[in-house]
């Protein structure tokens, strides 16, 4: 619920109806087996069940100052996470669901002046906040990308690292989001999810906005992803990493 990956927020008198339309378009290219919907569902999701997950609801673009809030410094230590992706100078990276910029921003200083940055969100007002953000803070190397909810629209085997800060959870088509972002990824480019800890209770986020480590792990069995270590050294979230297989 965190990088503003979403057209905009879902109010629960209307949360089934967008689901069974969701279903609709999506039945009309093709599969719907590996999407269950159900009426009555958790509050704080839409109703549409992946391996065994009901995904979660987005934040819109109304809520981007929480994503700039001062508490992150302390309760998700950005930079020290930034600092555990073993980013090299020069890479193309990829920021999804970009939100206001703040986690593109720390990647674009690692990468540096002869590396990228592509900061994929769905809505154009947070690429707008994100576009002053970057101008603001004297940063030329982030490069805002209009996705879509199902295609962060990344060009293919370009990408070395693409990194999802609590945001992989809201995706409305997870299948297909990792299946365009597995083109993107070079041979062995990198995936990091960084989501709230599931298995602990005690992380003050609601249930469906944090993820467990088995099933992060889970999902990314039926693709081209090996997962290749996790790293707990953050207060509230897991950092899982995954590397992209011949």
């Amino acid at each position: 619920m965190r990088e503003g990956f979403g057209t905009k927020t879902r109010f629960k008198s209307v949360a089934w109806g967008l689901v069974l339309l969701a279903n609709l378009c999506f039945g009309a290219s093709g599969d719907t087996n590996r999407y269950e919907f159900r009426a009555a569902h958790d509050p704080d999701g839409i109703g549409k069940i992946y391996m065994g997950r009901e995904i979660a609801q987005v934040m819109g673009h109304q809520g981007a100052d929480w994503l700039e809030r001062p508490e992150r410094e302390l309760e998700e230590q950005p930079d020290k996470m930034v600092g555990l992706l073993g980013i090299k100078p020069g890479q193309v990276l990829a920021d999804i669901g970009a939100g206001t910029g703040y986690m593109s921003r720390r990647l674009a200083l690692n990468t540096g002046r002869g590396g990228k940055v592509l900061a994929v969100d769905i809505q154009p007002e947070m690429l707008d906040l994100l576009r002053q953000n970057m101008a603001s803070a004297g940063i030329s190397n982030v490069v805002p990308v209009l996705g879509t909810e199902s295609d962060p629209k990344l060009p293919e085997n370009a990408v070395d690292l693409v990194l999802m800060v609590d945001v992989y959870h809201e995706f409305d088509f997870p299948y297909e989001m990792m299946s365009n972002i597995c083109r993107a990824l070079k041979p062995k480019g990198r995936v990091v999810f960084v989501e709230f800890r599931a298995e602990d209770p005690n992380v003050p986020i609601k249930p469906l906005h944090k993820m467990s480590e088995k099933q992060v792990r889970k999902e990314m069995s039926t693709f081209p992803l090996r997962w290749i270590f996790s790293n707990e050294t953050l207060p509230r979230q897991h950092v899982l990493f995954f590397e992209k297989t011949p």
